[in-house]
C-alpha cells in the first residue's frame, strides 16, 4: 500500500499531508488499513499478560492510533471545506463505521478491566500530574461509553452511537445542500443600497446572484433598500433545513434528541443535559440556566428599547409596516449611523483580509513572541495559505488559513488540526472561514473579529505543551474551550493595533482617528439584539436536553421562546433545523451556553491586562501562556483559570463589556 500517499511515510516539509498526491480513491483503503492497525493495537494491549501500568495501557492507547488519526483529519478537513457527492457518500458510510469501532474499543471488557484496575489502584503508582489527569479522563471516557454496563446495555448503546453518527452526518449534509442549492438571480435595479464590494461579490457571468452565504446574506440585510428582497433573503436564511423534502432536518433533530435521552438514561443520568454537563465547569443545567437568565433580562430590555427606536425610523421613512425580522439589521445600521455618525461602508476599505492577518500575527508576536513565515507547499485548496510558526528560531507548528466562501464548503468558521501536539511533535492547525472573495478581500469588523476568534483557537493548539494527545491543545472542558478564542478577540479593538493594521486598501493610509473613535464608541451598539439571539438559542438547546425529549422539537422551540418573551423581530441565532452546533455532532449539544460561560472568564481575563495599564503586559502575557494557552487539559479548568487570575470570575465584566449594565 506504499503507493497510497495516505499510508506511505510523509517525507514532506514539517510532515504535512501530501495534498498534491492525495486523491479520493485513496481514502477507502487507507481507512481499512488504519482501522485494522488501530484494532490490532488495542487487541494487543487488552491481551497483554503483564500487570497494567500507565505505560503499557494508557500510553499504549494514546500513541497507538496515529494512522487513523491522520487519515481521518485529512478526510474530514476536505469534507468540511470542499465537499462533493463522492465525499458525502463516503461520509455517510464512514460515520456509523467509525462510531462502531470506537464503541467496540471503549466497551472492550478486557481493555476496560486494565483501565479500571489502574484507576482503582492509582495511589500505588508514582504518576506525574499530567499522567494522573490522563488516567482520570480515560477511565471517565470508558465509563461514559458504556464499558461498565451489562452486555445488553453495551449493545444498545453501541447501536445508539452508530445511529447518532449517521444522523449527524445527514443533518450536516442537508444543511449544506439547502445553502448550496438556493440562489436568486438579480438585475442591476435589485442592487439598490448595496455597497460596491458586495455587488462585486455577488456578480456572476449573467448579472448578480443572492446566495445563502453568510458573507452575502448579512450585509445584504444590512444595506439593501429593497424590502421585498430583504424578506426573500431573510426567510430563506431562517428556513434552512426546514423546507420539506429530502433535506428537511426536523425529523432528524427529533430522532437525535430521543436517542440522546436514551443514551443518558442507560448511563444512569436523568437526562442528556445532566450527562453532558457532568465534568464540565457548569456542572448542572440549573447553573447554566442561572447564568443565561441573569443576562437575558437586561439584554431583552435593551433589545426592546432598540426595537422602539427602529420603529420610529420606519415611521420617519413614511412606511406603515411594523418592524419585521428582515427590517432589523437594515434599520439598525441607520440607527448606528445616526447615534454614532458611523457608516460601516466607510469602515470596510480599511479592513483588508491581509491587513487583519498581519494584525492577528502582530498580537501573537507581542503577547507570545511568535513569528510567522509564509510557506510555499502543497495545500488542500488553492485558496489556502500556510505559515511556519516560530518562537525565535524554534519551530512551533504550521498554521493554515482557508478564508473564502465557496460551493461545497460548510458555512461558518472553525478551527481544527491536521496533527495534534504531543511531546516533541508540533501541531498542524487550520482556520477555516467563509469571507467574501475580492480584490482585495475586504472584511466587516465582525469578520475581523471572527478571524481573531479562530486564531485564538489556533494558538491554543500551537502553544500547547502537553505530553499526551488526550490533554493537548483544545482538549479541554467544552465550557472552557472558548476562553482562549474569545479572549483573543479583545486585542482587535485596541487602538494601537487598529492604527497600525487598519489601512485603506487603495491609499495605504491608516484608519482616520475620527473613524476609529466612532468604531470604538459603537462597539456595544446592537448588543441587545446579538445577546438575545444567542441566549435564545442556548436556552432552546438546554431545554431540548433537560427532562423528556420533545416529540416535536419545533413546538418545543416555540414554547421556550414564548416562555422567555422572545421579541418577534429577532430570530434565534440558530433555529433547530439549522442548529449545526448541536445536531451535526455531539460537540456543543447541551453546551451552546459555553460561549457565554467562557465569556465570563474572557472579559475578566482581559480586565486583568487592563488593570496593569498595558494590554500587552509581559508578566500577565507569560501567565496567560503558561496557564491557559499552553496547558491544554492537563489540569481541571478551574485550577488553570485560578492559577492565571488568582480567583474565579463573576459576570460583572461580561455585562459591562456588552453594555448591559445601568449607566
Amino acid at each position: 500500500m506504499t503507493d497510497n500517499p495516505l499510508l506511505a511515510q510523509w517525507n514532506t516539509p514539517f510532515g504535512m499531508p501530501p495534498f498534491d498526491e492525495i486523491e479520493m480513491q485513496h481514502f477507502a483503503p487507507a481507512f481499512d488499513a488504519a482501522l485494522a492497525e488501530a484494532k490490532a493495537n488495542t487487541d494487543r494491549i487488552a491481551a497483554n499478560p503483564d500487570q497494567p501500568t500507565f505505560a503499557n495501557t494508557i500510553a499504549g492507547m494514546e500513541f497507538g492510533e496515529t494512522l487513523i488519526d491522520r487519515v481521518s483529519s485529512v478526510f474530514y478537513h476536505l469534507a468540511g471545506t470542499q465537499s462533493d457527492a463522492a465525499i458525502e457518500e463516503m461520509s455517510r458510510d464512514l460515520s456509523p463505521r467509525l462510531a462502531a469501532f470506537y464503541s467496540d474499543v471503549l466497551q472492550d471488557q478486557a481493555l476496560f478491566a486494565r483501565v479500571d484496575t489502574l484507576w482503582e489502584q492509582r495511589d500505588r503508582f508514582d504518576l506525574a500530574p499530567e499522567e494522573a489527569r490522563v488516567l482520570e479522563l480515560y477511565h471517565r471516557m470508558f465509563v461514559r461509553a458504556g464499558a461498565a454496563l451489562d452486555e445488553p446495555g453495551r449493545k444498545r448503546l453501541s447501536q445508539i452511537m452508530q445511529r447518532l453518527a449517521q444522523l449527524g452526518t445527514t443533518f450536516s449534509q442537508n444543511l449544506l445542500a439547502d445553502e448550496r442549492d438556493w440562489s436568486v438571480a438579480l438585475v442591476e435595479d435589485d442592487l439598490a443600497g448595496l455597497p460596491d464590494d458586495l455587488r462585486e461579490t455577488m456578480k456572476t457571468e449573467d448579472g448578480w446572484a443572492l446566495s445563502l452565504s453568510r458573507s452575502v446574506v448579512v450585509p445584504f440585510l444590512e444595506s439593501s433598500t429593497r424590502r421585498d428582497l430583504r424578506e426573500t433573503a431573510w426567510k430563506a436564511w431562517t428556513a434552512r433545513g426546514a423546507n420539506g423534502g429530502a433535506t428537511d432536518n426536523r425529523e432528524v433533530a427529533a430522532e437525535i434528541l430521543a436517542l440522546r435521552h436514551e443514551r443518558a438514561q442507560l448511563l444512569g443520568y436523568d437526562d442528556f443535559a445532566s450527562y453532558k454537563l457532568d465534568g464540565e465547569m457548569a456542572k448542572t443545567p440549573d447553573n447554566v440556566r442561572d447564568l443565561l437568565m441573569g443576562v437575558w433580562g437586561p439584554a431583552r430590555s435593551k433589545a426592546m428599547a432598540d426595537a422602539d427606536r427602529l420603529r420610529s425610523l420606519i415611521a420617519a421613512d413614511g412606511q406603515n409596516h411594523d418592524l419585521a425580522g428582515w427590517d432589523w439589521r437594515f434599520y439598525a445600521e441607520k440607527l448606528r449611523h445616526i447615534e454614532h455618525d458611523f457608516d460601516a461602508a466607510a469602515l470596510k476599505p480599511y479592513f483588508t483580509l491581509n491587513g487583519m492577518i498581519d494584525a492577528m500575527f502582530d498580537v501573537s508576536a507581542r503577547l507570545f513572541g511568535l513569528s510567522f513565515r509564509k510557506l510555499d507547499i502543497p495545500l488542500p485548496h488553492p485558496d489556502a495559505m500556510a505559515w511556519e510558526v516560530l518562537r525565535g528560531d524554534a519551530h512551533v507548528g504550521v498554521f493554515i488559513g482557508d478564508y473564502f466562501a465557496r460551493p461545497g464548503k460548510r458555512s461558518g468558521a472553525w478551527c481544527s488540526r491536521l496533527r495534534h501536539q504531543a511531546g516533541p511533535v508540533r501541531p498542524i492547525v487550520t482556520n477555516v472561514c467563509n469571507f467574501a472573495k475580492g480584490n482585495p478581500a475586504l472584511l466587516t469588523f465582525d469578520d475581523a473579529r471572527t478571524l481573531f476568534h479562530e486564531m485564538g483557537h489556533a494558538l491554543h493548539h500551537l502553544l500547547s505543551e502537553a505530553t499526551y494527545p488526550m490533554v493537548s491543545g483544545t482538549s479541554v472542558a467544552r465550557d472552557f474551550v472558548e476562553l482562549p478564542s474569545q479572549l483573543y478577540e479583545h486585542w482587535l479593538s485596541e487602538p494601537q493595533i487598529l492604527r497600525q493594521h487598519a489601512r485603506h486598501y487603495r491609499t495605504g493610509e491608516p484608519i482616520p482617528q475620527d473613524l476609529l473613535d466612532k468604531l470604538l464608541a459603537a462597539e456595544t451598539f446592537g448588543q441587545g439584539f446579538s445577546t438575545v439571539e444567542y441566549i435564545a438559542s442556548a436556552l432552546v438547546d438546554l431545554d431540548f436536553h433537560t427532562g423528556e425529549p420533545p416529540a416535536d422539537p419545533m413546538a418545543a422551540q416555540a414554547e421556550t421562546l414564548a416562555r422567555i418573551g422572545m421579541p418577534d423581530a429577532i430570530p434565534m441565532r440558530h433555529a433547530t433545523p439549522h442548529f449545526a452546533h448541536i445536531f451535526s455532532g455531539d460537540g456543543y449539544s447541551a453546551g451552546y451556553y459555553s460561549y457565554m460561560w467562557s465569556e465570563v472568564m474572557d472579559a475578566d481575563a482581559f480586565a486583568a491586562f487592563r488593570e496593569t495599564g498595558d494590554v500587552f503586559d509581559p508578566e500577565m502575557a507569560a501567565k496567560l501562556a503558561t496557564h491557559i494557552y499552553s496547558a491544554g487539559g492537563t489540569r481541571p479548568p478551574e485550577e488553570l483559570y485560578t492559577a492565571f487570575r488568582g480567583r474565579m470570575p463573576g459576570p460583572e465584566a461580561l455585562m459591562q463589556g456588552r453594555g448591559l449594565t445601568a449607566g
